[in-house]
């Protein structure tokens, strides 16, 4: 896959609500043509076909998913407040982006074959996560716990909450989830 040129990857966006509304395997590249506005040529000149599309477009996401845990991770307080914070970013991330998260859903057996895909979503969230549950055992903030058991239970508990919310049309809902979700991770890890 070619460098996209950051005019056509917004374009691309569009993309992601014909794959939520059409499915991976029924959506065509003519589709993808007709909600970007993207000629089919432009899109196979950079893309060897929809998959590309469709990692191209979780890529980015995860990117934003990257930046907001990054942040969240960065700032002050302890442990478990910067904790809290990942969890209400990603959850945000998750209702201002219904249709990936519903992609996300559906295609989750084809994600999972996409190794650098799968790869960015540990960098993304996994490590952080587990590099916050370490400090927050050193400074006490939260108990010892198997990190990796953890951090995937925590991630779990975020998307398929913030999803189960987004295809009962009830996004609405995710702030308060986000606090029940907070409550349980942190009786959790205290």
């Amino acid at each position: 896959m070619r460098a996209v040129p950051v005019g056509m990857s917004e374009r691309l966006g569009a993309a992601v609500s014909t794959f939520a509304e059409l499915g991976f395997d029924r959506t065509r590249i003519e589709d993808l043509t007709q909600a970007t506005g993207i000629p089919s040529s432009t899109l196979y000149y950079y893309f060897s076909g929809k998959d590309d599309v469709l990692a191209f477009l979780l890529r980015s996401w995860l990117e934003d998913v990257t930046a907001a845990v990054v942040d969240a991770v960065a700032e002050q307080g302890s442990a478990r407040d910067r904790l809290e914070r990942v969890v209400r970013e990603q959850l945000r991330l998750v209702r201002e982006n219904p249709d990936t998260c519903r992609v996300l859903l559906a295609e989750l057996g084809r994600i999972a074959r996409l190794q650098d895909v799968a790869a960015q979503v540990h960098a993304a969230f996994h490590r952080p996560v587990e590099e916050l549950l370490r400090e927050g055992a050193n400074d006490r903030s939260i108990r010892p716990v198997d990190v990796e058991a953890v951090t995937a239970s925590i991630y779990g508990a975020v998307m398929i909450a913030g999803l189960h919310y987004i295809v009962a049309g009830r996004t609405d809902a995710i702030d308060d989830v986000a606090d029940e979700i907070v409550g349980f991770v942190e009786r959790g890890v205290r």
